[in-house]
């Protein structure tokens, strides 16, 4: 994959005075968290090395032979936020301009920070557990001073088709070579998904949570189905019907806007790709509940989620605040007990997780190569910053992480046939 050199990111004009320097400031007294905050990764981050350059000196912590990234401390308020608020105060603090990547990637520094489990191993000692604990304390005191005011941007088709591919798919796509391109991954995918639904020509498939309809789209045009999808977006059941008049297929694929609880009718083969993250935990029953009762008796589903490998599902307060509010991380084992409840016979699994790590790679660095053509009002030098560390998280979180991303295959039919071997 070609490399992309990312375009420098703007960051605060206060920031940029820092970096100018034309008054001199004396350098701020190192703090009680910063102290904590240094000690901590000198004594959990292995394998690896970071260097935090502050005004005054150089500190280089962590055990290893690379440096994983130089990291420029502008504020010493930096230290105090990522230890009372984690990863949302590293996110927050990025965003207002108080550090940056001198050296390495931001997404290597998130990835080594995470294999750190500092938030595990913390809890584990109590003496640096109660300190942490007194500076969160101290920083819900401070709430006002620190607090962001919840924005909420209008964000358009623009930002989407910046860093997706040409169908809009929105989920993580499917590695086969290295050098593969976001295009060609995500048409691995989805024609992936139609091999494991085993698609013939004249079945009735049924898409929930269709987005623009790509997937139908590719499911009409080269497997023979007709397809209905629902979504609960308004502008994305509008540009995907001109996606599919476009594609010639009018009338053997529509896009209907409703919610999949009023779902009704038969159908050969149901899919849902990136829907189910998005509904609370009590309306898994429901769901799955749906999608038994229109698949045909020796139908098939899948089930396509982004999940989580752990016993107890952490939500990440950034991705909570910033990206996908009310979002949610399914087990394997919630989603196995719906298959269970409804009748569902499970066919295969597959977890995808190493897979989303490429694909938001590819779309990190359209992000970055393409970020300056956005429309600064609409999208400001804070929110881009907000968006490049989303899906450096994205990167990281795929590579070092509890999360996981799910295929689950399974049949109406007990008996059906099973294949021998996975697509």
């Amino acid at each position: 994959m070609k490399n992309v050199s990312p375009e420098p990111v703007p960051v605060p004009e206060d920031a940029q005075e820092e970096r100018r320097g034309p008054v001199a400031v004396p350098a701020a007294a190192p703090s009680r968290a910063r102290r904590l905050f240094l000690e901590a990764l000198s004594e959990h981050l292995t394998g690896t090395r970071v260097v935090f350059r502050t005004e005054d000196g150089r500190h280089e912590v962590g055990r290893g032979e690379a440096v994983a990234a130089v990291v420029r401390v502008r504020r010493e308020r930096f230290f105090e936020r990522a230890l009372a608020q984690g990863n949302l105060g590293l996110g927050e603090s990025f965003m207002d301009g108080d550090w940056e990547v001198e050296q390495g990637t931001l997404e290597g520094l998130l990835e080594a920070l995470l294999r750190a489990r500092l938030d595990h191993k913390l809890a584990g000692n109590p003496g640096v557990a109660l300190k942490v604990l007194a500076l969160q304390l101290l920083n819900g005191l401070r709430g006002r001073q620190w607090a962001h005011v919840q924005r909420h941007y209008d964000v358009g088709d623009d930002l989407f088709e910046l860093f997706l591919d040409r169908s809009l798919v929105y989920s993580c796509a499917y590695l086969v070579k290295e050098d593969d391109s976001i295009e060609t991954m995500q048409e691995q995918k989805l024609d992936r998904i139609c091999r494991k639904l085993d698609l013939a020509p004249g079945e009735r498939l049924l898409d929930i949570g269709c987005g623009f309809g790509g997937l139908l789209i590719h499911a009409a045009s080269r497997f023979g189905v007709t397809g209905v999808g629902i979504t609960t977006s308004a502008r994305h059941a509008a540009k995907g019907m001109e996606r599919v008049r476009a594609a010639g297929l009018d009338g053997r694929v529509t896009l209907e806007l409703r919610d999949h609880r009023t779902v009704e009718g038969r159908f050969d083969k149901v899919v849902s790709v990136g829907m189910m993250e998005h509904l609370p935990r009590g309306e898994y029953a429901r769901y799955f509940e749906r999608i038994a009762a229109v698949l045909a008796p020796e139908g098939r589903g899948l089930v396509h989620t982004i999940g989580c490998n752990a016993e107890r599902n952490r939500h990440d307060p950034f991705i909570q605040k910033y990206v996908f509010p009310g979002s949610g991380q399914p087990k394997l084992s919630e989603m196995a007990a719906e298959c269970e409840r409804h009748g569902l016979a499970i066919l295969d699994v597959e977890n995808m997780v190493r897979h989303n790590a490429h694909t938001a790679r590819r779309w990190l660095d359209r992000f970055r190569e393409r970020a300056h053509l956005l429309d600064p009002k609409r999208y400001d030098a804070s929110f881009r910053r907000m968006w490049e560390y989303y899906l450096c998280c994205c990167i990281a979180g795929a590579r070092a992480s509890d999360g996981a991303l799910y295929q689950v295959l399974f049949a109406r039919d007990y008996a059906a046939e099973m294949p021998l071997h996975r697509v």
